[in-house]
């Protein structure tokens, strides 16, 4: 989450005119992530997040992704709840932007990852995939390896300002990639970005998950591959087996993982790096002058592809 859009005072009492909340109490913008632009709302009724949609989410997106938290939410999975204003409608604009309000979930993301951590999240992506089973609408992932090639276009001429050669090895991977990528694994509705900083927990329960912006329709065990590389490194760079085997332990349990996912798990990890390995690079090359944002190291995910190169199986993942 991030400050791109400063909303007035004005501005904000005609927008929550338009619901049934009582009075602003305290508004404060939110400044971690890359995205949109996130205020911390607490009126005389509850606490709640407004979210001014811009960057990379488009608009014809928006009932998808609001749709998809009402879905889940319905079905027990602890995500945050679109609010209507007094006309039924969830999305309207604030700003001249695309704008949301919705449900504040209490707990806090983990800054030191345990095993433990790993194991709640394995269960609740499990849970979240199979109650979004049943939702309606399906949007493409386009942040997919074709959206690879896009991002790296982008970036391809300026890459090696950030370190020398990333250019080059970047396209090396991309067409590895290409050639290797699976096409038959189960699909269905996936978070796609279940970083720590959209996880929440309270006391020794999973309270929350969050930032549904990059949801969309994709391998379930792409999923599981993301995760592995954003809460199973180490701040050393090194990889720990035992955070990775509880998650997917966990995650088995409630919706168990087929041969062919099992096998194509090192591929997809390796694809999952690639994916935010061209999107932190290119937020690092496109940095919005004056906005309240900190942009992340893409050579952080450099080094977490590197691994997953030299791995010959899911065994390797603490698989069991």
């Amino acid at each position: 989450m991030a400050v791109y859009t400063e909303v007035s005072d004005e501005d904000l009492g005609a927008f929550v005119a338009e619901y049934g909340l009582g009075n602003v109490v305290a508004f404060k913008g939110i400044a971690e992530g890359v995205e949109n632009s996130n205020y911390l709302l607490q009126m005389e009724s509850a606490t709640y997040i407004l979210t001014l949609y811009e960057k990379r989410v488009a608009q014809e997106d928006l009932p998808f992704f609001l749709g998809l938290m009402e879905h889940l939410a319905a079905r027990g999975i602890p995500c945050p709840t679109p609010i209507h204003g007094r006309d039924g409608q969830a999305l309207r604009k604030l700003c001249g932007k695309p704008a949301a309000i919705v449900t504040f979930l209490q707990g806090m993301w983990p800054r030191r990852v345990l095993p433990d951590h790993c194991r709640l999240l394995g269960s609740a992506m499990a849970a979240m995939h199979l109650a979004g089973e049943d939702f309606p609408m399906s949007r493409p992932n386009d942040l997919g390896p074709k959206g690879w090639e896009a991002l790296f276009a982008t970036c391809v001429e300026r890459a090696d300002s950030v370190r020398d050669g990333l250019a080059l090895e970047i396209r090396g991977e991309l067409d590895l990639l290409h050639e290797s990528w699976p096409t038959d694994l189960p699909t269905g509705i996936v978070h796609a970005d279940l970083f720590p900083d959209n996880v929440f927990f309270l006391g020794e329960g999973l309270s929350g998950l969050i930032d549904f912006y990059f949801a969309c329709n994709d391998f379930f065990a792409y999923e599981l591959a993301i995760c592995l590389n954003a809460w199973c490194f180490e701040a050393d760079g090194s990889f720990n087996i035992t955070k990775a085997g509880q998650m997917i332990a966990a995650y088995r349990t409630m919706r168990p993982l087929g041969e062919k996912e099992i096998a194509a798990l090192p591929t997809l990890a390796r694809g999952a790096a690639m994916r935010f390995l061209l999107t932190r690079l290119y937020d690092w090359l496109n940095q919005p002058q004056g906005a309240l944002v900190r942009p992340k190291d893409p050579l952080e995910f450099l080094r977490r592809l590197r691994f997953h190169k030299n791995v010959k199986s899911a065994d390797a993942y603490g698989i069991a």
